[in-house]
């Protein structure tokens, strides 16, 4: 009896088929508008759903009568989400070095555990002074280790630059306080002060207060963690001298 074999036709024609469908109105039955910008982006069901189960659920296995509502997706850039759909429908994507952290985010929010690690992959390779702590922040966002690690050890090497990029301004208290814990920066005491007093003014010294907190009650410390929550100036006692607080 013959034995039936799988055999394949041409992947590259395939694929500039499938990605021709990409934000194409033709035959697309799900409309999204994207972003702040409001951007409308056409799609299909069927492969959205089949290749991801956030957009199964999200749309569900029947689409409505008529012209369907479109589904409003606010917090993705559209440059992002458009990245998304690429992968989606030819199983590869374009990154770039000023959204592949959108890229990265969306493939973590959705599920996307093989677009998750090309992006990571492709931080790794552009990682520089400007992006690395953007990337920091999203890494603990999301708990990506060998990610974070990789960006502390980048800012240990850099610190003096890495201190003075918006980033670094705009990092949260967790992520912070992974720095502040580091003994390898590359940085006068002096500068690390007005880095974290920089710091302090744009994102208010309540947010490292709050991460301490809750670190104190990850750690089981339930004497600290109830301190922490009377009265603000209970941070440990090395972290003061940064953000010029007084000593209790």
């Amino acid at each position: 009896m013959e034995t039936p074999g799988l055999v394949h036709g041409g992947a590259e024609r395939f694929s500039k088929a499938l990605r021709s469908l990409v934000n194409n109105r033709l035959y697309s039955d799900v409309r999204f508008v994207v972003g702040q910008e409001r951007q409308e982006v056409f799609a299909h069901r069927c492969l959205l759903a089949c290749r991801c189960n956030f957009f199964q659920r999200l749309l569900g296995p029947e689409p409505g009568p008529g012209v369907p509502s479109p589904v409003v997706l606010s917090t993705i850039p559209a440059e992002a989400f458009l990245a998304v759909l690429e992968f989606l429908y030819t199983n590869s994507v374009k990154l770039h070095r000023h959204s592949v952290l959108e890229v990265l985010t969306a493939a973590v929010e959705y599920g996307l555990e093989e677009l998750r690690e090309l992006c990571l992959g492709f931080v790794v390779k552009v990682l520089d002074v400007e992006l690395v702590c953007e990337a920091l922040q999203v890494a603990v966002t999301f708990g990506l280790g060998p990610l974070q690690e990789r960006c502390i050890a980048f800012i240990e090497a850099h610190s003096q630059e890495a201190l003075r990029t918006r980033g670094f301004l705009e990092l949260s208290a967790p992520a912070l306080l992974l720095l502040l814990r580091s003994d390898k920066l590359c940085v006068d005491e002096a500068d690390l002060v007005l880095a974290a007093r920089s710091w302090a003014r744009v994102g208010a010294v309540e947010q490292i207060v709050e991460a301490w907190k809750c670190h104190a009650l990850r750690r089981g410390d339930t004497a600290r963690g109830a301190s922490c929550r009377r009265r603000r100036g209970t941070l440990p006692r090395e972290h003061h001298r940064f953000l010029d607080l007084p000593l209790k």
